[in-house]
């Protein structure tokens, strides 16, 4: 079986967030099943020169996109058992970010146009096109319209992953009637519209063969009003073609035992994982105490991740024997409130306002348990690293959490975490009060790290069902 996959980032090459990690892993996971997997990215400036290098320019084509030709090189590169074809045009994707830029819908409207034509210019054509998220909505679209006509792309199936509904790549209708070189049929309900405007996302709502997205729970909220962002008509309508897989983690990119960032390289050690904090402690200036519980955060500091909460649980969080250590960036607000809060607490909560690749993984090696109060959670990638490295998740009942952190049970001896329903402070300074009391109970902790370990989050699982999804769509 061929599978092409379209995405706007994977690792290694380029990353901001967990779309990155998936793109980067199942189609290495996939091969590893024996099917023949392709990768289509934008050659932005920020691919290492490294893998640029390697990569050889196999095709010139011209995407015709409205009024406009541009040009469209297709560069080719094999990495670990995969194709990856870069579409370089230097006016789009040699810029400072992937994202953000007045012009994104031209962006991306242009990579989706260059995907249909690397299709068009390949050897073979695979036998399913898999598309991520509102930058290759549009794939889709194209081809069961613009291209309708070809006769060997109407064979080819697609599916298509929401990996966060709340982000739709919503532009005004004239622009992508521009771009598309569309009529008015473009904003149709049945079509692109979206309360007046046009979304990307919903393009590949509509014409995509099948949908996913990145846990079971996830796929139940989202056609809902509350987490539907407005687009749970649609997914309603499209119930019977909507399947959750549980997102995996790459466990050969992230293994505590092989991980040149950490000070002391561990499996199931807890005396190991002890000395990592230590280093830790002292790489951030905290009191160096390997007995003091920690908690680390790694997050994006965005009101999504329920990160505000800690505003008004910090000072009750603060009676308790616990350091607390955060990285990341996002709103502000939030980056302020934790910077106060370290300058108030300078022994007891270490802040990076910031991301480091480095200084991620020493978090999660060298903290006991890790916080995700999250609001809503597609999956979460963070939770499935916590576990890899035997750190215990404290996570809101939501999404992908809910999938993959089952709340301790001191009667059973179940259970790799510590859950909460509402997205309050109260009940999260709660969950992690219960979760500091079993920490002092060395037989109940240690059952904690053993169940952790015995879950298996790899992609092995995840691709197995990403194939039987592909081979029944093929028929």
């Amino acid at each position: 079986m061929k599978v092409w996959f379209a995405a706007s980032e994977a690792m290694p090459l380029m990353k901001t967030g967990g779309l990155a990690d998936v793109v980067g892993a199942l189609p290495k996971a996939l091969a590893k099943r024996g099917m023949d997997v392709t990768v289509v990215l934008p050659k932005y400036g920020e691919v290492p020169h490294e893998i640029a290098s390697r990569a050889e320019l196999r095709q010139v084509v011209w995407v015709q996109m409205g009024w406009r030709r541009q040009y469209c090189g297709l560069y080719e590169v094999n990495m670990d058992g995969v194709r990856i074809v870069l579409v370089d045009n230097e006016y789009y994707f040699k810029r400072g970010h992937l994202y953000g830029y007045g012009d994104d819908a031209e962006r991306f409207a242009f990579f989706s146009f260059a995907v249909v034509e690397a299709l068009i210019a390949a050897d073979e054509l695979p036998d399913v096109l898999h598309c991520h998220d509102w930058q290759t909505g549009l794939v889709p679209f194209l081809l069961r319209t613009r291209y309708a006509g070809h006769p060997g792309l109407c064979r080819i199936k697609t599916v298509y992953t929401i990996h966060d509904l709340k982000y739709q790549g919503v532009f005004s209708r004239d622009l992508l009637q521009d771009l598309l070189a569309a009529g008015d049929d473009l904003s149709s309900p049945d079509a692109l519209e979206f309360y007046g405007a046009a979304s990307c996302m919903k393009a590949g709502l509509r014409f995509a063969d099948k949908l996913t997205t990145v846990s079971p729970t996830y796929a139940r909220e989202i056609m809902t009003e509350t987490y539907g962002e407005q687009l749970d008509g649609v997914l309603r309508q499209r119930a019977g073609d909507l399947t959750g897989i549980v997102n995996g983690v790459d466990t050969d990119a992230y293994d505590p035992m092989r991980d040149e960032h950490l000070a002391v390289r561990y499996r199931d050690s807890v005396a190991k994982k002890r000395k990592n904090k230590q280093a830790l402690q002292r790489e951030l200036g905290l009191p160096e105490d390997e007995t003091m519980p920690m908690i680390g955060i790694v997050s994006r500091l965005v009101w999504q991740k329920g990160l505000d909460m800690l505003e008004e649980a910090i000072p009750e969080l603060m009676n308790e024997r616990l350091q607390l250590v955060a990285l990341g960036s996002g709103e502000p607000r939030l980056e302020a409130m934790l910077q106060a809060a370290r300058e108030r607490y300078p022994d007891r909560i270490a802040v990076w306002i910031g991301f480091n690749e480095g200084l991620a993984r020493r978090i999660f090696a060298s903290s006991d348990m890790y916080l995700k109060p999250s609001r809503f959670e597609p999956c979460g990638l963070g939770q499935l690293i916590a576990l890899r490295y035997r750190t215990v998740p404290i996570v809101r009942e939501t999404g992908g959490l809910r999938d993959t952190v089952a709340s301790y049970n001191e009667y059973t001896g179940e259970g790799n975490g510590f859950t909460f329903g509402p997205a309050s402070a109260h009940d999260m300074l709660y969950t992690i009060r219960r979760a500091l009391s079993l920490y002092r109970d060395e037989t109940a902790w240690s059952q904690i790290l053993s169940n952790s370990a015995k879950k298996d989050f790899g992609w092995r699982l995840s691709a197995r069902e990403y194939d039987k999804l592909y081979r029944d769509l093929v028929g």
